[in-house]
């Protein structure tokens, strides 16, 4: 797809917080990972509380239940996005979410909130997060369809007043809802007689805390059956500076074989500061 050679996309997200990219994967795909998941919605209760919603089941930890959802987190269209959206503030991005929601009839509309308010820090206009949304069932205003406020990641909200109309993502299967974490929207109310259905798949800044706990939500006994792309976004793979080690090493070693649990550290630094580092090793080798 060559949309985003040309930046249509990545400008509409960048000047309005988010996007719809129509028909980006096939039908039978999203059919697929209908039927491969009924069985994990129908076993998951209800949340519980207000933002999560009473009428509203959530399934977490999609890549350990079906292989197939693969083929949306690692959608080239969609990580080339990403990676544009984020990677200006980190060296590599994560995945922060892989989730299935479930928005029955009768549930009410979702508090207006920004995603990433689950790091309470200044944002200073760094973008942290970048959200994709894929309906498996057609978003419609009747059936809860998200509501997206235009321009809301620019400006300061201090109440709901403030917001504005939101703009209502009606889009089929197969298309994708990619919006920032700074981004202003909610769950509409679901008057339908209907279920609304859709895949939250989350990249967020590699250096930050993600919203599923990767160590307990993938660990080594299931993500050594992940594509390498997919076990890096999973937590397998350090962010330079030597963050997310295991023993001073990459993860990602622990997938393969038995490894040896006494191990040598090996750095990972940035290029940058390996250059700086190794100049730094020599002058202090020949002194000596």
């Amino acid at each position: 797809m060559s949309t985003i050679r040309n930046g249509r996309f990545a400008r509409e997200l960048d000047e309005r917080g988010f996007c719809v990219i129509p028909h980006l994967v096939p039908v039978n795909l999203i059919d697929g990972l209908k039927q491969e998941l009924a069985s994990d919605l129908a076993a998951t209760p209800f949340c519980e509380g207000d933002f999560y919603g009473y009428r509203t089941k959530r399934v977490g930890g999609l890549p350990r239940r079906t292989r197939r959802v693969a083929e949306l987190i690692l959608e080239p269209f969609i990580l080339e996005l990403a990676n544009s959206a984020l990677l200006g503030a980190c060296d590599r991005i994560q995945l922060n979410v892989a989730q299935l929601i479930e928005i029955h009839p009768g549930e009410v509309q979702q508090f207006p909130h920004r995603d990433d308010d689950m790091w309470p820090v200044e944002k200073n206009g760094t973008e942290y997060l970048l959200n994709v949304i894929w309906p498996l069932d057609r978003f419609t205003t009747e059936n809860g369809a998200t509501r997206l406020y235009p321009g809301s990641h620019r400006r300061t909200v201090a109440h709901l007043d403030d917001l504005g109309d939101p703009e209502v993502a009606e889009c089929d299967p197969g298309s994708a809802l990619c919006f920032l974490g700074s981004t202003i929207h909610g769950a509409g109310a679901n008057s339908s007689p209907y279920v609304r259905r859709a895949i939250v798949i989350g990249y967020s800044l590699g250096w930050l805390r993600p919203h599923e706990n990767p160590s307990l939500a993938y660990p080594p006994n299931v993500a050594k059956h992940f594509p390498p792309a997919l076990a890096e976004l999973a937590g397998y793979v350090q962010h330079r500076p030597n963050l997310g080690n295991y023993e001073g090493r990459c993860p990602s070693y622990l997938l393969t074989g038995s490894p040896d649990p006494n191990v040598a550290a090996i750095d990972a630094l940035r290029p940058d500061q390996s250059d700086m580092v190794s100049a730094f090793a020599r002058s202090q080798r020949t002194i000596q």
